[in-house]
């Protein structure tokens, strides 16, 4: 018996993902201040306590479907939007955990030949890359 397959990311380290519950409890702490309610008024309303609501916004905290429907009548929003909306935040931090900068770019150097070679056959391009160079081609990466 052979041992256990890796598809993608292979021998790479993994890059942090964000938790659906933080994503949840941001979108519902900017949808509490948008409405300017406190946490105490929106708490009363969705029947949870104000040190679990306060929780579930910082993401510390995993909510039923029971509890987020709740929240969601109390503050006058879908479900569906709720998620939807968690949806794109997922896919629109995905697309910025791809961006890389190289530092010979920024600073205008040449970039030698052996770094701008296309990646191996068997390397997936970085999700994010245009031209499609792997992870062997990196320079630098810069965070902002």
């Amino acid at each position: 018996m052979s041992g256990p397959v890796v598809i993608g990311q292979g021998n790479r380290e993994p890059r942090p993902r964000p938790l659906l519950r933080a994503t949840l409890g941001e979108i519902l702490r900017r949808t509490r201040l948008a409405q300017r309610r406190t946490l105490a008024d929106v708490a009363r309303a969705a029947r949870v306590s104000m040190p679990y609501l306060s929780e579930l916004e910082r993401g510390r905290k995993e909510a039923s479907s029971e509890v987020l429907a709740a929240i969601c009548y109390a503050l006058r929003i879908e479900l569906s939007d709720l998620l939807a909306v968690a949806g794109r935040d997922l896919v629109d931090n995905r697309g910025r955990r791809g961006q890389v900068a190289r530092l010979a770019a920024v600073r205008g150097d040449r970039v030698p030949p052996e770094i701008t070679a296309p990646p191996a056959a068997d390397v997936a391009p970085e999700a994010g890359d245009p031209q499609g160079r792997g992870p062997a081609d990196a320079v630098c990466l810069l965070a902002a």
